[in-house]
């Protein structure tokens, strides 16, 4: 069961991940505002667009992963669509925590032309479309969005948290190729 003990892996990585964003927080909230740097109250617009970014990949991949246990025909679909709920929801509460801090808000908006697609599918012509387009698409993007930030970021705090988020990122991407893999070979 290699899957199954790949999702316990990553249940525990995200525990981390979002204790040691709220290390982050903690850490920053002790110093006095007189020692707060100025650029620390804002984001850049970089900065904001990848967290908005962020936000709309987070809940495209919660709502399209929502409608995949309902509409999904295969067990292992639908047990990777409620790990994706489970883990981008602790992914997008912690990254809505650490930019609030911040003064910045977004309001998550999923891709509304996916997830419309998806909710008119069944079955396996809704599992082939979920996979290909949710687990390895659209995390595919998702890796390369949290690559450029955890690099090239202008806030310490976000681009540390988007390189600690990668690798759980990751870890979905190959989940997602392996599950569009075992698809293939079933056919």
């Amino acid at each position: 069961m290699k899957f199954r003990y790949s999702l316990q892996v990553m249940t525990f990585a995200l525990g981390l991940s979002a204790a040691s964003i709220g290390v982050v927080h903690a850490q920053a909230s002790d110093a006095p505002a007189s020692e707060a740097p100025v650029s620390g109250t804002k984001l850049s617009p970089a900065d904001q667009q990848f967290v908005q970014d962020a936000s709309t990949s987070d809940a495209t991949e919660i709502a399209a992963s929502k409608i995949a246990l309902k509409n999904s025909s295969d067990p292992h679909v639908r047990k990777f669509a409620q790990q994706m709920i489970t883990d981008h929801t602790k992914l997008s509460h912690g990254m809505a925590a650490l930019v609030s801090k911040k003064g910045f808000t977004t309001t998550p908006s999923a891709d509304s032309a996916l997830v419309g697609k998806l909710q008119t599918l069944k079955g396996k012509e809704f599992d082939q479309a979920y996979v290909e387009q949710i687990g390895v698409e659209a995390h595919q993007r998702a890796v390369d969005l949290f690559e450029r930030e955890s690099q090239s970021g202008t806030d310490s705090q976000l681009k540390a948290a988007a390189a600690k988020a990668l690798p759980i990122i990751k870890h979905h991407l190959a989940m997602a190729q392996q599950l569009a893999g075992d698809m293939k070979g079933s056919s």
